[in-house]
């Protein structure tokens, strides 16, 4: 079974209740492991509203959360060190590396905050 790494707007999206990321979450749940990393669940935490936490933490609870390891880290750095965008953000470099690293494909709205060459990466149009 392959993997889907889900980019933070992915998931809030879908928390919100928006028909596109709720389709394409269950057009892809029997092929694909929903993975997140740890990355966007601060993210998420950030930017929560009081009513969101009993749903956010139920679908977190449904998603293997990936840790941030020294390869995950290592990568992120190279990443961020090589890749020509000002506004290439650590934290998507994070994500990113996180899915490189597990293999993952990585499954976002904002197809701009990854110009990396060596990640597999699907934009959903959202």
């Amino acid at each position: 079974m392959s993997s889907l790494l889900l980019d933070t707007d992915i998931i809030i999206n879908l928390l919100r209740g928006n028909s596109t990321a709720r389709d394409f979450i269950a057009n892809n749940l029997e092929e694909h492991e929903m993975l997140c990393s740890v990355i966007s669940v601060a993210e998420i935490w950030t930017g929560m509203r009081p009513h969101e936490e009993e749903a956010t933490r139920r679908l977190m609870d449904s998603l293997k959360i990936i840790e941030v390891s020294r390869a995950v880290a290592e990568k992120a750095g190279t990443f961020k060190g090589t890749t020509k965008s000002h506004s290439l953000e650590l934290d998507d470099c994070l994500i990113a590396a996180t899915a490189y690293c597990m293999g993952a494909t990585l499954a976002t709205g904002n197809g701009r905050h990854y110009p990396m060459k060596d990640i597999r990466k699907v934009v959903v149009a959202m």
